[in-house]
């Protein structure tokens, strides 16, 4: 049994009671990278079930900067499982091992950036049948919180990451399959949320193998994360974050975090990000950009790393 930090229970895992909010949201987030073929993705669902409906994103990095996404809301009822939108999440061992699987389409996006303009790039681009099936194993400790109703939290009030180990296949058509060998981050949280929630994040994720990975968060002035090193889990303290951006734009291309753990380490994260997508989310109005980058990292000048990058901020 891999160790937990704080007070989750690996039957977590498993969906939890419908809440009385109307917009309470039930959602896992897996991603995946394999350093040795430059590709990787995520799968994301998130059962809004008072609403009626679920949010489910998948993209899929491939070699060479192009990618593959999609983005539905099927019609829900209730939160039983996550099973919508040609998704699906499977809990395997409770606390250590999860499969995730996605059958469907996905727009084939040779500049992921088309996605600026989401109507057009799904008009103007090629779709592709795509399965994906992979299992997720725990390589460092589960950390989070479990908060309790009414604690004006908004976002994120039961919330929790674990980095894993991922293997399995990608098909794609007109492709031979791809077989996938690496790690990622995978993360639950349930409670109210909305995307508006927040002015800013940046959140960045990675691992370096199965003994060391890492969180590193920048939420409005709250500096956060952990780094793992087996079942060793050390807080962040500290981070200063500096970010190059494409033109004048919000899409980020690069970043320097000198990181402080709370036992005095200091390390210097430099990341290059070899995938791009920009996505939004539109709710009363409010337009919220998240920018998704899969980044190569190299700590303290010596070990590679892959994860992700995910910038979010809220647009006038």
């Amino acid at each position: 049994m891999v160790a937990i930090v704080g007070n989750v229970k690996p039957e977590d895992d498993y969906t939890h009671p419908l809440g009385p909010e109307e917009n309470f949201n039930e959602s896992v987030y897996f991603n995946f990278f394999d350093r040795e073929q430059q590709m990787g993705g995520f799968m994301r669902i998130g059962n809004r079930a008072n609403e009626g409906y679920a949010e489910m994103t998948v993209i899929v990095y491939l070699p060479g900067g192009a990618a593959l996404f999609n983005y539905k809301r099927p019609q829900i009822d209730n939160n039983d499982e996550w099973n919508a939108g040609g998704a699906k999440v499977e809990v395997l061992e409770p606390g250590e091992k999860i499969r995730t699987i996605y059958e469907g389409s996905a727009v084939f996006l040779e500049d992921p950036r088309d996605m600026r303009e989401p109507g057009d790039a799904f008009r103007n681009n090629p779709h592709k049948k795509v399965r994906l099936d992979l299992v997720h194993t725990g390589v460092g400790p589960i950390y989070g919180h479990v908060g309790e109703p009414g604690d004006g939290n908004d976002f994120a009030r039961a919330h929790y990451e674990q980095h894993m180990s991922v293997s399995g296949s990608i098909e794609v058509e007109g492709q031979e399959s791809i077989q996938v060998t690496g790690h990622g981050l995978r993360d639950h949280s349930w409670g109210p949320r909305y995307w508006q929630s927040t002015p800013s994040y940046r959140w960045i994720t990675g691992n370096y193998g199965d003994d060391l990975g890492m969180v590193v968060s920048v939420v409005g002035e709250r500096r956060g994360g952990v780094f793992h090193r087996g079942d060793e889990l050390i807080r962040v303290k500290d981070v200063q974050l500096d970010t190059e951006y494409e033109g004048n734009t919000n899409y980020h291309q690069a970043l320097k975090a000198v990181v402080t753990l709370e036992n005095g380490e200091q390390h210097t994260v430099e990341g290059t990000v070899k995938g791009f997508i920009p996505l939004r989310n539109r709710r009363s109005g409010m337009f919220t950009h998240i920018g998704e980058g899969m980044t190569e990292y190299v700590l303290d000048g010596e070990r590679v790393g892959y994860g992700l990058s995910e910038y979010l901020d809220q647009q006038a």
